[in-house]
């Protein structure tokens, strides 16, 4: 099947796939709750002829298909299935009919042009070896890449390298960037919890241990953690998010507790220790100072998403061949955003790609993860295009075989 081959199959598929990419958007599930998404992509796989097996991490779908000439490679190929806890005001014809839940951050096009692919391949199945179509529940935090790991994903469904892609806001359609080595950091959250004696704010603040003063000092030396204590050559970031002490109905009582907290980023196991450890020295001294006490919690939600050498190079090798050199960046900057596919990576040899979802109707960047925000549906003949180059990449077949 030649390139043109594959762009005219594409290409005759594209209407229904858009609609169901539509259909998911406006139907969507948070993580661990996608029950209706997949069985929708149980439903088309099999309707395609792929081996499915359903329930794997609770939720999760793998399709597996099998090519037609020898060999024995297998590789993964990855996409999350969940939406986010979001009320969406972009007005469109198939916006959620969920309030409180929208897809604002595309895995209903994720999952659509994975869905392609596998249609793709599945009707003219010319290569040598085993894909396993990855459909995964819960990534936004919710331990999904986890559950399916746990439940012996890579086990059940052997795969040499696997692989996983994410739009990108404001990059052009068409285009695609990545890079070895890092590429994603490790998503943390952290609280810490003052406590001294309070007190009355106006008659006797000179009896109180006053914890407003430790969170004060406590939020600016934060900042130092990586102006002063993160190498300049490494990223991290330390950011607050929350503050809650008090109440508004009392404003002349000094609180007995306080509670902070925030977000944390690093690219490197060394980084998420000297981060982790700082936070909590802080928090004590903080503390201390006035007289307080402080408790730190620390977690990370996923680690950092480290892109392998060889795997990253097939994937420019089938982003090129789909888009042309001047519309791939190899080595792309990093982004301290989250994401746990970064746990298969841990497990597997692999690499993860960015697709650029443009810009929307109105000309503006509507950014992940806020109410205006939709997957450009013309992002998706690239898409599946790059899963099948990839997988012809993957198992030697000859871009006009």
């Amino acid at each position: 099947m030649t390139e043109n081959a594959i762009a005219a199959r594409i290409a005759r598929h594209l209407p229904a796939l858009t609609a169901i990419r539509r259909d998911i958007h406006a139907h969507p599930e948070l993580g661990m709750e996608e029950t209706r998404t997949a069985s929708l992509v149980a439903e088309r796989l099999r309707a395609w002829g792929l081996e499915v097996t359903e329930g794997v991490g609770r939720l999760g779908v793998v399709g597996t298909l099998r090519g037609r000439r020898p060999g024995q490679g297998a590789i993964g190929l990855r996409a999350d299935m969940d939406a986010l806890a979001l009320t969406e005001r972009t007005g469109l014809p198939y916006a959620s009919a969920h309030a409180g839940r929208m897809h604002a951050c595309g895995h209903d096009g994720h999952t659509t042009m994975l869905l392609g692919a596998a249609q793709a391949l599945a009707e003219a199945p010319d290569f040598a070896g085993t894909v396993h179509f990855i459909f995964q529940p819960a990534e936004e935090g919710r331990g999904g890449a986890e559950a399916m790991l746990a439940d012996r994903l890579f086990e059940r469904f052997p795969c040499d390298a696997v692989y996983g892609m994410h739009n990108m806001p404001g990059m052009p359609v068409g285009s695609f960037a990545t890079r070895e080595g890092p590429l994603m950091a490790a998503s943390g959250r952290w609280t810490v919890t003052f406590r001294g004696t309070g007190g009355h704010g106006g008659n006797s603040p000179h009896l109180a241990s006053d914890i407003t003063v430790a969170q004060a000092v406590f939020i600016q030396a934060l900042q130092t953690i990586v102006a002063r204590n993160v190498p300049a050559s490494e990223g991290a970031v330390v950011s607050v998010g929350h503050i809650a002490g008090g109440t508004p109905e009392a404003l002349n009582v000094m609180p007995s507790e306080l509670l902070v907290g925030g977000t944390m980023r690093a690219f490197t196991p060394p980084i998420q220790a000297l981060v982790e450890r700082r936070i909590g020295e802080l928090a004590q001294q903080s503390a201390a100072m006035v007289g307080a006490t402080a408790e730190a919690k620390l977690w990370w939600n996923t680690v950092p998403l480290i892109n392998h050498g060889r795997e990253t190079q097939a994937m420019l090798a089938a982003a090129r061949a789909v888009a042309g050199d001047a519309r791939v960046d190899d080595a792309t900057t990093p982004v301290t955003g989250g994401e746990d596919f970064a746990y298969m990576l841990r497990d597997k040899p692999g690499a993860f790609v960015f697709i650029g979802n443009g810009t929307a109707p109105d000309g503006q960047v509507h950014e992940l993860h806020t109410p205006l925000y939709d997957f450009n549906d013309e992002a998706l003949p690239h898409g599946i295009a790059f899963w099948v180059g990839l997988v012809r990449q993957e198992f030697g077949i000859p871009a006009a075989g």
